[in-house]
């Protein structure tokens, strides 16, 4: 699964370029290389092969990459005026609920409703329990959103998927950590997919770096352009002025 679906930065790299969210560069394509094989050698081990689910995975990494691309687009688009994650996740989140909601009624309606954990709960603590379990859950979910949002509209849907194989190098380091046998291969795999999450950031950080002197030379210019308007303004109101006292003079005299 984890193989499988570390495809994701690749579509999102292609409909970021499609879209013109991303300019095209040999580093970047190396970064998305870097990660995508990475991970692949860091969670391959020999596992029967299922075909059915293979497609799913990919299926779903190929609609994840439309998703979180065309997310972008709306988050950074000024004229839509959603940039703030509230908003957008007020308008895209019942979407997402439309869209699951068939599927929850069709995989777990019947079992939830003969629950004897909510619907057919005979004691309060069992209830409480669950009401509680629910709500942590859906705490923590909200956070989730909010913070993807904010990663989408701050940066780019590339860097949330970088960030989220992070997460997933860091499940399985964990793995390892509890017992989880990690091979020579596994171990390159990770060295790789390292290497490729190193160079996205030393690419953001040079790329921000270089972005910050144009603005700074566009604010000197701007001051330097207002200085002259400003004192021609202050002479026309010298002249006006200045006219103004001839013509009462003149209605004296």
């Amino acid at each position: 699964y984890t193989m499988t679906k570390s495809s994701v930065v690749l579509f999102i790299l292609f409909f970021s370029l499609l879209f013109k969210l991303e300019e095209p560069n040999p580093f970047l394509v190396l970064v998305v290389l870097l990660i995508s094989s990475g991970l692949f050698m860091f969670t391959f081990q020999s596992t029967q092969f299922n075909f059915e689910g293979f497609v799913m995975v990919l299926l779903a990494s190929f609609i994840a990459g439309i998703r979180w691309t065309l997310t972008q687009v709306l988050m950074q688009k000024a004229e839509l005026g959603l940039q703030n994650p509230i908003d957008a996740m007020y308008h895209l989140q019942p979407l997402m609920f439309l869209g699951l909601f068939p599927l929850f009624l069709y995989n777990e309606a019947v079992s939830l409703s003969t629950s004897e954990k909510l619907f057919r709960v005979t004691e309060l603590s069992p209830l409480l329990n669950s009401v509680l379990v629910l709500s942590v859950g859906g705490t923590l979910a909200f956070g989730l959103g909010f913070s993807e949002f904010l990663l989408v509209s701050r940066t780019s849907s590339l860097t949330l998927s970088i960030s989220g194989i992070v997460k997933e190098v860091c499940t399985m380091l964990l793995a390892a950590s509890l017992g989880d046998k990690m091979t020579t291969l596994n171990w390159l795999g990770f060295a790789v997919c390292l290497c490729g999450v190193s160079l996205h950031v030393t690419l953001k950080i040079i790329y921000s770096k270089s972005k910050v002197p144009s603005v700074r030379q566009l604010t000197s210019k701007g001051s330097e352009l207002e200085m002259p308007l400003l004192l021609q303004n202050d002479d026309k109101y010298e002249d006006s002025a200045a006219d103004e006292d001839e013509e009462q003079e003149i209605s004296l005299h």
